[in-house]
């Protein structure tokens, strides 16, 4: 009975841990990530560019965390642009510590000459960087966010 259980237990911790590998969507081009900026719903979407390696990106996660917990009708993903040769040892330990519960994708595509203004012509490619759009509305900003209430301001601008 005793092997039973802990072999019960080993299947579950495998497909924990696949299942959480699964979540994780790394788009290597530009072109397949790009219908996440303009799916025509009545959401909000909130599309934060970050990294692990980026300080101000760090410290405004836990605002992105908060407003996808507290908003049903606000769909928040965060664009990880880490390198791809660092997604194992730096992505996924860094999201298996701080346990985010937002949608993250990865897009590394390093062209990003070709695709920066496809995100806003504001871009200059710096980062912490956020599109929020819902339908055609839009707004950009390129700078760290301080509280959850700047981001629900520029949510609530752009509200019908």
């Amino acid at each position: 009975m005793k092997f039973i259980s802990l072999s019960a237990l080993l299947t579950l911790m495998m497909l924990e841990m696949s299942h959480a590998q699964a979540e994780l969507t790394v788009y290597e081009s530009f072109d397949d990530f790009e219908h996440l900026l303009h799916s025509d719903d009545d959401k909000i979407h909130v599309i934060n560019f970050w990294a692990t390696w980026c300080k101000p990106c760090i410290e405004e996660l836990p605002y992105f965390e908060e407003l996808n917990a507290s908003e049903d009708n606000i769909e928040v993903i965060l664009v990880s642009l880490d390198f791809k040769n660092q997604i194992e040892t730096k992505l996924k330990p860094f999201l298996e510590r701080q346990k985010l519960q937002s949608d993250i994708v990865v897009l590394t595509d390093t062209k990003y000459n070709n695709w920066l203004d496809k995100v806003s012509d504001e871009w200059s490619g710096a980062i912490p960087a956020t599109y929020i759009y819902r339908g055609k509305a839009s707004v950009f900003r390129e700078e760290d966010f301080k509280s959850v209430e700047e981001i629900e301001s520029i949510i609530n601008s752009i509200k019908i």
